[in-house]
């Protein structure tokens, strides 16, 4: 089984419940922190879910710093947890505490973000969204767009995630990657919000006082910065959704409610309710059951014109 290999699961299979497994067992779980609200849904869907399966949870927030991650892996390593699973702030700096875990025949799922390390057996499998591909669809959308003001140049603001984090660098790369057939769509201006509606509100801010060029389009790498941002546009005097494009990634409630008021104009999904499916695949881990190494989730596109339809069935 390479690592080129995945498997697609729907969304709606990760809402289903779980039952208890037949042989508990003791998950240690570190959590990047509580950024956003795809986080704080994230979160809660592990927690649930473990609570439901009889899975002993072990949980651990970083608040978004890699060496309270690398601290709490190595505690769950000394209490000899049966499995550790953890979603990494950034990609790289990994290889010495998974090495830790894997003399410790402790087996390592990450979720939601990926890691770069030297050797690839130092965790079994990865669960979680496409990132490259959620910034492709946020620039296909807006491709569509553009060529219905075929004469007009599109001056982009981008709202990166956390610097060094794996959706902060795929997201970029999908999205500058289909922008690029299109030469009148630029990105001006570039920076971290560090996925945080007040840091959003802040480089927004900043964005809106350069006046040398005229912003047309914010990309925002999720909901929360496109949301902190739009408070920014409207005390800047302008109509965010109208006088500034705003495309956005994650699908959480507050990016719904901001497209049916007319303030945003599309989300990009990324399903945070991962923790059916992390405690069966804990569960298969554990018991030595092969996996895939790389298991994606399915997701879709979600334009404003839907937003009052979609609103009522968003669980998060």
């Amino acid at each position: 089984m390479t690592a080129r290999r995945r498997t697609l699961i729907t969304a709606a299979a990760l809402w289903l419940p779980v039952a208890a497994f037949a042989a508990p067992i003791t998950m240690g779980f570190s959590q990047v922190g509580a950024e956003s609200e795809w986080r704080t849904a994230n979160t809660a869907s592990i927690k649930a879910a473990a609570k439901a399966a009889g899975v002993t949870l072990k949980f651990a927030d970083a608040q978004q710093k890699q060496e309270n991650q690398v601290k709490a892996i190595r505690s769950f390593i000394a209490q000899k947890v049966d499995v550790i699973a953890f979603s990494p702030v950034v990609e790289s700096g990994w290889d010495t505490v998974l090495k830790e875990a894997k003399a410790a025949n402790i087996p390592v799922i990450l979720t939601d973000r990926a890691v770069k390390v030297a050797d690839a057996s130092l965790y079994v499998t990865f669960i979680g969204s496409d990132f490259v591909e959620e910034g492709r669809k946020a620039a296909r959308w807006l491709l569509e767009r553009a060529a219905k003001t075929p004469n007009a140049a599109l001056n982009i603001v981008e709202l990166q995630g956390t610097v060094g984090s794996a959706p902060a660098i795929d997201r970029k790369k999908g999205f500058e990657e289909v922008i690029k057939s299109n030469p009148r769509l630029q990105i001006i201006r570039s920076q971290s919000g560090e996925f945080t509606r007040a840091k959003g509100k802040e480089v927004m801010e900043s964005f809106l006082k350069q006046r040398d060029k005229k912003i047309d389009v914010l990309f925002a790498h999720n909901d929360d910065m496109a949301i902190g941002a739009i408070q920014a546009i409207e005390e800047a005097g302008l109509k965010p959704g109208q006088d500034i494009v705003i495309i956005s990634i994650d699908g959480v409630r507050g990016a719904f409610e901001a497209m049916k008021a007319g303030k945003l104009n599309v989300t990009v999904e990324c399903n945070p309710l991962l923790g059916p499916q992390l405690m069966r695949l804990a569960q298969d881990v554990v018991t030595k059951k092969p996996v895939e190494k790389r298991i994606t989730v399915e997701e879709g596109v979600f334009p404003a014109e839907v937003a009052a339809k979609e609103l009522p069935n968003r669980k998060y």
